[in-house]
């Protein structure tokens, strides 16, 4: 039976901190970068970062890599060349606040498709952890006032927010089904499926928008995308998933939009509020709950 160190809950932080700021910068840059150009150079520049160091790995594991070449495939679709895209398509007609709240209902989604999928079954009291998470996550969007709830607008990017976050989860729950590679043999040959993907919507996108400017905000936020939400955070994730399970990673989903609030605090000059603690309770303690050891069966991602 697999034990888990500490230090895999303390990767898990580090995703959500660079995905909160890759849905800011999203709603940044979205008069500056079409959404398919913003993707695909992401992941073209990623991939370029990853190859010089990676390729002995993908040599040494190719002959894994042809026999699980469906699964590569799969995943690089739903989880790079499907998700961003649809998050920054999103972000030309909704808002962050509503980016955010559809992110927060991810755990729920993971667990659903890992039930349907794998028949993996979740006792009542990690349920009710799932839903403090999604509580907390969600009090922080609406920054405590149930008004905000009320007074959303939503729009056709909110249904295609809900159409990523569905893909991204069931990106996580197949995760167990890759091939059993190098953690960036995986990164490497996803990548790689998601740019052949990118690259004819992104020649179709060029003749229907405008060009990309490479002014220095684009190429900072180029160089940010391709360095933490992409290459990092993929390489946290990836790991964490496989040695917690899907659903339990799915929890720290809900850190994201705590984090997109201590960035705007840090960056922005916002003032940290009631709100926010209580936010932060919630969240930790779903997750606290959601950890406790009596009658849990551990997970392992091999099995």
């Amino acid at each position: 039976m697999k034990q888990n160190s500490g230090w895999v809950y303390l990767l898990m932080i580090l995703p959500p901190l660079f995905w909160a700021g890759n849905a800011t910068l999203a709603r940044f840059v979205a008069d500056l970068i079409p959404p398919v150009a913003l993707s695909f150079w992401r992941w073209v520049i990623a991939l370029a970062v990853l190859v010089p160091f990676t390729w002995p790995y993908v040599r040494r594991d190719w002959p894994k890599i042809k026999k699980g070449w469906k699964s590569i495939i799969l995943l690089g679709l739903l989880g790079i060349a499907s998700f961003n895209t649809l998050l920054y398509t999103a972000a030309q007609t909704t808002t962050a606040i509503n980016i955010s709240l559809t992110q927060s209902v991810m755990p729920a989604i993971i667990v659903l498709v890992s039930f349907v999928l794998f028949r993996e079954r979740i006792s009542i009291r990690q349920l009710f952890a799932i839903a403090l998470c999604i509580l907390g996550a969600g009090y922080i969007i609406i920054r405590g006032d149930i008004e905000r709830l009320v007074d959303l607008q939503f729009v056709r990017g909110d249904l295609i927010m809900l159409l990523a976050v569905t893909l991204y989860a069931l990106y996580s729950a197949l995760l167990r089904k890759r091939p059993n590679i190098h953690p960036l043999s995986i990164l490497t040959t996803t990548f790689s499926v998601g740019v052949v993907f990118l690259f004819p919507l992104y020649l179709w996108e060029t003749h229907s928008a405008p060009p990309l400017v490479l002014s220095q905000p684009v190429i900072l936020s180029l160089v940010y995308v391709a360095f933490f939400p992409s290459i990092l955070a993929y390489l946290c994730w990836n790991r964490g998933v496989l040695e917690i399970g899907a659903n339990h990673a799915g929890l720290y989903i809900n850190l994201l939009p705590l984090f997109t609030a201590l960035l705007a605090v840090f960056f922005l000059g916002e003032r940290f509020q009631r709100y926010h603690i209580t936010g932060i309770c919630l969240i930790f303690f779903g997750l606290l709950l959601f950890n406790l050891p009596f009658h849990r069966k551990q997970y392992d991602s091999r099995n």
